[in-house]
């Protein structure tokens, strides 16, 4: 079995359990992806397969070298790739050119993982890059969101390694752990998980089973 596949966020939005209570849920397109490539434990010394993730209607323009990649595989280039464990009781089920589904991966109150690249902030300053409360608002102060110290005059001298500052805030690689799958939709491959993952709509992620 395939530990994990690629998707789209759709957007936000909330669905009610059984007790009737609201529940907060991401909406992904998890898939389909297809099986690109196909590694294995006596020739790559592990095993997993690399997956594509299909965008119908989206035409994709590969290089020389992908185009022959996909090419090999007999699939259409794809966007996305990314390489996923396969576990050993699934290795012969999953061959090259195949097509990988969201119900084939994941069940209803699996535990998943998502990775994806959060929302970039630009430049940003210490107050909101990392919660500083800030100095006195009245009294002419002139102290509002500045940070302060950051280092000794006399010794030594200069500003430590790993001190917050100001600077870029988002656009990196953030990975949310242990989210519960509320529902899956078989018929347009979307993946319901409870609560929020980076991203923002339109963005891919990555969902992996939880071990």
């Amino acid at each position: 079995m395939v530990e994990g596949l690629i998707g789209k966020k759709i957007g936000m939005t909330e669905v009610f359990d059984e007790a009737g209570n609201a529940v907060p849920v991401t909406v992904i397109q998890a898939g389909p992806c297809v099986v690109v490539q196909k590694k294995v434990l006596d020739k790559d010394g592990y095993s997993a397969v690399q997956l594509g993730f299909v965008e119908p209607g989206r035409k994709v323009k590969a290089n020389r070298p992908l185009e022959g990649h996909f090419k090999r595989a007999g699939v259409p280039p794809a966007r996305v790739l990314k390489e996923f464990r396969l576990s050993e009781e699934g290795e012969e089920a999953v061959e090259v050119g195949s097509q990988v589904l969201a119900q084939d991966v994941f069940e209803v109150n699996d535990i998943v993982h998502v990775t994806g690249r959060s929302k970039g902030r630009g430049f940003q300053g210490v107050v909101k890059r990392h919660g500083f409360g800030g100095g006195r608002a009245t009294h002419g102060s002139m102290f509002h969101r500045a940070p302060g110290s950051i280092g000794a005059s006399a010794f030594p001298s200069r500003v430590l390694p790993g001190m917050r500052g100001p600077g870029r805030m988002g656009g990196k690689q953030v990975k949310v752990r242990g989210l519960r799958v509320v529902a899956i939709d078989q018929d347009n491959n979307l993946v319901l998980v409870k609560g929020s993952v980076p991203g923002s709509r339109g963005s891919y992620v990555y969902l992996t089973r939880a071990n």
